[in-house]
């Protein structure tokens, strides 16, 4: 599943490609895609004419910022006919899904579940191999987090001024489960998955099966600026590619290269050369190295 880096890539190449993208048509190949309303001909025509203003992600969720006219044949930013805000358009990308671009008439490929179109006919064409993505119009009368509860619920961003030593403290030390499954849980830290669980507790040394309470003052300030430098390195280098994550251009994310531990089982520690383990922890596949982790 794409995390943290991997949908900052998106929402970069969405932010820099969609131009003043003005929706103009909507061709919706899989109704299941479509989450929110529940009836596709409301979602297209809240959807219709609205400009793709700006585009944010909050963990794992992408949020474009829609703006709307009330001149439906004539667009102009100099004028500012875009005043009116027209909610927001948020998609989940889950295990298989991407976004590609096209300016000359393609042909949707077998995968392809909703076709975006602009005023120019350049298409916003939303693919997810296992069907598990997600797309919601939310008009602006309502809240987001509301609507869509894993929104809702999540905790703070890794480089966000709340993602600190004192919050860390306060979250670890109630909790009995391992460290490995604390930083997977999206309402304590958002954006974190599987790939960067492993790579920033190797970072910090720690082992992935002991208690959070456990982990002692000096451990969590490492943890914590591990994560942000793994995650950071990875925004660097196009996220993970390990099967089906691409970017806007259909360029795979190299981060996977660098990888200290994930997928790397019987592998050599880039340390001290102990080989690398495979154990799972609540049901993911967890890899650490025993000599260079306690």
């Amino acid at each position: 599943m794409p995390e943290l880096p991997e949908v900052e890539t998106v929402r970069k190449g969405l932010e820099k490609k969609l131009n003043f993208f003005v929706i103009k048509r909507i061709d919706i190949l899989r109704s299941s895609t479509v989450s929110f309303p529940k009836e596709q001909e409301n979602f297209i025509d809240g959807l219709l004419n609205s400009l793709v203003f700006k585009w944010h992600r909050r963990g794992k969720y992408l949020i474009a910022e829609l703006k709307k006219s009330n001149k439906k044949n004539h667009y102009s930013l100099e004028n500012e006919r875009f005043t009116q805000n027209n909610g927001y358009l948020v998609v989940h990308l889950r295990m298989t899904g991407y976004f590609n671009w096209f300016e000359k008439p393609n042909p949707p490929c077998k995968h392809t579940r909703i076709r975006f179109f602009d005023q120019n006919d350049n298409e916003l064409r939303f693919i997810d191999m296992r069907s598990f993505g997600k797309v919601w119009w939310i008009n602006n009368k309502l809240v987001p987090g509301k609507i869509i509860k894993g929104l809702g619920s999540l905790g703070p961003e890794p480089f966000s001024k709340e993602f600190n030593f004192n919050y860390l403290k306060e979250q670890f030390s109630k909790r009995k489960k391992s460290i490995k499954s604390v930083l997977l849980d999206q309402t304590i830290i958002a954006g974190i998955g599987n790939i960067y669980a492993d790579e920033s507790l190797y970072e910090a040394g720690i082992s992935p099966f002991r208690q959070a309470k456990k982990i002692k003052n000096e451990e969590l300030i490492k943890l914590r600026s591990s994560v942000i430098e793994v995650l950071k390195k990875s925004i660097g280098s196009g996220g993970t590619t390990f099967s089906d994550f691409r970017d806007i251009e259909g360029s795979n994310g190299n981060y996977s290269m660098q990888a200290n531990v994930y997928r790397r089982t019987g592998e050599k520690c880039h340390r001290c050369s102990n080989l690398i383990e495979r154990n799972k922890i609540a049901g993911r596949s967890t890899h650490w190295c025993r000599n260079c982790q306690k």
